[in-house]
């Protein structure tokens, strides 16, 4: 009927879900308790969530059921075959997405800076998920509205999403196995005169615990990065992550003391010696990380078939390099 308007069909607050999960328990999470090594398996679902499902007898670890506070050897085949109710709170809302690429299985956002993923206390609207349950409400039937990994508030580029509940399993999977591919581009502070690679166990910081450190006791995480371009006090790295630790390549470059520009966190404000006005007002108006998700890989859930993504640069760290550029030319 002519001026009609069809929207899309609401998704029942709560409804079932068959879930099937299954993976090796890593090496290095022997000794753990299991819960506490299947949610390192399984990042994608709560330690809670997990712990109900062994419970119930939805777990099964080196063909046994065990219980939570049991302790794994590593090395053990995990499966999970459970009925999951999964409930959707978070309210739909039409905010702008940059959609790289859109199929049946798998949305590519190029996601702006200042964009948060998840909503959180004191943060439930204006995310990520806002936007993609407005967009698609049905993946209000899946975890997390389908996001498999995550960008800080304050990092742009490029992020996948799942849109059923068979690519989010795959994607899980892909990450894990580390067949997920991702480069980022980072200005650093100091010049860097060669690329390299960057091995540091990460865990919470030891005093504030709000930050992540290089520690003994941490995660192992492996950060490979090679010089794009020089400037006369900074660098731009092309970085490729073998692990997804959180703030992984903030912390690694602020631990071989190259921190990355604007980082709030690990990092702070320096101005190079005879640098002029141009270049001292865009480091002072940029407020945010300068990183960037700009290569995304992977093996498509539904063909089978490795395919990349591509996103430009954000137009505020375009305009910081340029910046850069001309100082070190004038100079």
């Amino acid at each position: 009927m002519a001026g009609s308007i069809t929207q899309p069909c609401p998704v029942p607050p709560h409804m079932t879900q068959h879930l099937q999960l299954e993976g090796t328990i890593p090496a290095e999470a022997a000794g753990q308790r299991v819960d506490q090594a299947l949610a390192l398996l399984f990042p994608e679902h709560s330690r809670s969530r997990i712990q109900q499902w062994i419970q119930a007898g939805q777990v099964r670890v080196g063909g046994l059921r065990p219980r939570a506070k049991d302790r794994v050897l590593g090395g053990e085949t995990a499966v999970i075959d459970a009925v999951v109710e999964v409930t959707q709170d978070d309210r739909p809302q039409d905010i702008p997405l940059a959609i790289v690429h859109e199929d049946g299985q798998i949305i590519v956002i190029d996601k702006p800076p200042g964009l948060v993923v998840h909503p959180a206390v004191g943060n439930r609207e204006g995310t990520l998920v806002n936007a993609l349950l407005h967009h698609a409400p049905e993946l209000a039937r899946l975890p997390r509205a389908g996001i498999v990994h995550r960008l800080d508030k304050d990092t742009s580029g490029l992020l996948v999403v799942a849109r059923t509940l068979e690519a989010h399993t795959d994607l899980v999977r892909q990450l894990q196995a580390r067949t997920v591919h991702r480069e980022y581009l980072t200005l650093v502070q100091g010049v860097l005169v060669a690329g390299g690679t960057i091995e540091g166990d990460i865990g919470r910081h030891h005093q504030d615990r709000k930050r992540m450190a290089v520690v003994d006791e941490g995660k192992p995480a492996v950060t490979h990065y090679r010089v794009e371009a020089r400037y006369r006090a900074h660098t731009l790295l092309r970085v490729q992550l073998e692990t997804g630790r959180t703030h992984q390549i903030r912390v690694h470059m602020a631990h071989i003391r190259h921190p990355v520009v604007g980082d709030p966190v690990y990092g702070r404000l320096r101005i190079p010696a005879g640098a002029g006005t141009a270049l001292v007002e865009a480091l002072r108006g940029f407020r945010r990380q300068a990183l960037h998700a700009a290569r995304l890989g992977l093996i498509h859930p539904g063909s089978g078939e490795e395919v990349w993504f591509e996103a430009p640069l954000p137009e505020d760290m375009a305009a910081l390099i340029t910046a850069m550029a001309v100082d070190a030319r004038e100079r």
